[in-house]
């Protein structure tokens, strides 16, 4: 087979066998470098590669779920299918560029050079996506390499020239100015910090909204806080008030996008599904809902700044996303039955409810004498500790080579500075391996001291009573305009659910009111105590 005759090529494709995926990738990687090298005729080039789009998008997603759930460690066993993959999308976006270069001094695809700025705009794109989708950092030069590739279309006169694209899922076709924009959107969008499908959903909406944002070379009188953008620089949008003056500088409006968003919920109240509004028919609403109001800030108001600015420290924290240890570290003690219920209060026996399923070591249930980092150590509940790189008030920028534990997106995690007073709890919001090996992370506090005290749903029928599991409690603080809220398992939030929590000697029932945060593994709710009942 000669994979750099456009001819063969092309016969080629319609006998690739779906199924057998790293088969098919490495012939299409063949047929994308051997025209590449080749250089033929760039009509048959493009052929090729047109005739090839559906089946290289096929192909690539499939790759890349073998690591788009978790971050991905440089020297895992699937970092040579991260290399493979992106490899193929880089040479992608050359090919189109050779082809437009190649015609340039040809003429014959004079009715196709929009298409050819379109589809390398689009590629060089991919290639960012696909290490946000590995949660890797960024090589240097991705962004410059993007930034190279508008700047071509731009060169062209045809920039807002919309082309078919058959893979573009809602509008079919699209220009290299709304390709462009969807890149930016991405980056936006706290790519690091989103699961993969989460990150799937975000990649289709950047192109859904794409053409309701715009980039215009006026810059003057222009908010310090709206998003600029420089052609020279080897990123993605910033504040403008960031960035020096150059004739690369652009400012980037996405206030009527703010506007579509606003009328999707609208659209949401009134019944209208994520399919038909063409979110997908992937998403419920509920999630749908969630991930557009995160979304809606960066993508439609521009930049507005850290609520609470980092500053750089030194130092280390302890840090442990085990649901059993946070609660010891919190209370120094084990989490036992209360007493006054009658429930067995042996700690080996109620093992399996409050590690949820999962195996622990036998202990008893108190501890006597020892130091508490002894006690953690003998019962294998020792916090891991990470270096401080920066933090906030409302969080922390950490790293570590990781070691045991494996964290991820939206998990809920305790944590203490080494010189701090409190354990408190967190949200693991953004995870990112560096070429090193070094995994960096970003950890929202939630706000409020927290205390452990044991839960459980109100028993259906009387005389039922279920075991009570550890939760934990995060009184009202005014000070820091903290309501009251309960940190419970994931999936016991239902609005109005009546719950039993025993905290200090005295069970109180209350009501479930609203769902404040919901992470990987826990529910934070709002709730309400109910009176007792009179005598």
């Amino acid at each position: 087979m000669d994979y750099r005759n456009p001819a063969e090529c092309l016969s080629l494709l319609p006998s690739l066998q779906l199924s057998k995926v790293d088969e098919t990738h490495a012939v299409l990687s063949k047929i994308v470098g051997g025209l590449l090298d080749a250089l033929p005729a760039p009509n048959q080039h493009l052929e090729v590669l047109e005739a090839a789009r559906p089946v290289i998008a096929r192909i690539q997603a499939d790759m890349s779920s073998r690591y788009a759930d978790h971050p991905l460690p440089p020297d895992s066993e699937e970092n040579g299918t991260l290399l493979e993959v992106v490899n193929l999308w880089h040479n992608l976006a050359r090919s189109y560029a050779q082809i437009a270069r190649h015609d340039a001094q040809m003429g014959t695809l004079e009715d196709q050079r929009a298409l050819l700025a379109q589809r390398r705009v689009h590629y060089a794109g991919q290639v960012l996506i696909e290490y946000f989708r590995a949660h890797r950092s960024l090589p240097a030069g991705l962004w410059t390499e993007v930034h190279e590739s508008f700047a071509a279309a731009e060169s062209t006169g045809l920039l807002r020239a919309r082309v078919s694209d058959p893979l573009n899922t809602l509008w079919k076709a699209q220009s290299p100015m709304e390709a462009y924009i969807a890149i930016l959107l991405v980056d936006l969008a706290n790519p690091f910090g989103r699961t993969g499908h989460e990150l799937l959903w975000i990649c289709r909406w950047a192109q859904r909204f794409a053409p309701y944002c715009s980039l215009d070379t006026e810059t003057e009188g222009r908010k310090p806080t709206v998003y600029g953008l420089d052609l020279g620089a080897d990123h993605g949008l910033r504040p403008l008030g960031l960035l020096n003056k150059s004739i690369g500088l652009r400012s980037f409006d996405g206030s009527k996008l703010a506007g579509q968003i606003q009328a999707v919920f609208t659209q949401f109240k009134q019944g209208v599904t994520p399919a038909s509004l063409g979110l997908g028919d992937d998403c419920t609403l509920d999630t749908s809902a969630r991930l557009l109001v995160s979304l809606y800030r960066p993508w439609g108001l521009a930049s507005a700044g850290r609520r609470f600015p980092r500053r750089g420290s030194r130092g280390q924290v302890e840090l442990t996303s085990d649901w059993l240890a946070i609660g010891f570290h919190i209370q120094g003690r084990l989490f036992e039955q209360p007493r006054s219920y009658g429930l067995t209060t042996s700690f080996k026996s109620d093992m399996a409810l409050m590690t949820f399923g999962e195996r622990a070591p036998e202990a008893p249930s108190k501890l006597h004498g020892a130091s508490h980092r002894s006690d953690a150590e003998k019962l294998g509940l020792v916090c891991e500790r990470w270096n401080l790189l920066d933090q906030s008030v409302g969080g922390f920028r950490l790293e570590q080579r990781p070691h045991a534990e494996r964290l991820e997106h939206h998990q809920l995690v305790g944590l203490k500075p080494l010189d701090g007073e409190y354990f408190l709890l967190g949200q693991v919001s953004w995870l990112m391996y560096r070429d090193d090996g070094v995994l960096e992370i970003g950890v929202y506090v939630l706000p409020g001291v927290p205390r452990v005290v044991a839960a459980r749903p109100l028993a259906s029928r009387p005389g039922q009573r279920e075991p009570y599991q550890q939760a934990f409690l995060i009184p009202a603080n005014k000070g820091l305009k903290v309501e009251n809220s309960l940190i419970l398992p994931a999936g016991w939030y239902r609005q109005n659910r009546v719950v039993e929590v025993f905290d200090g000697g005295k069970s109180t029932q209350l009501r479930l009111s609203k769902d404040a945060l919901k992470g990987a593994n826990f529910d934070q709710v709002r709730f309400e105590a109910i009176a007792p009942e009179a005598p």
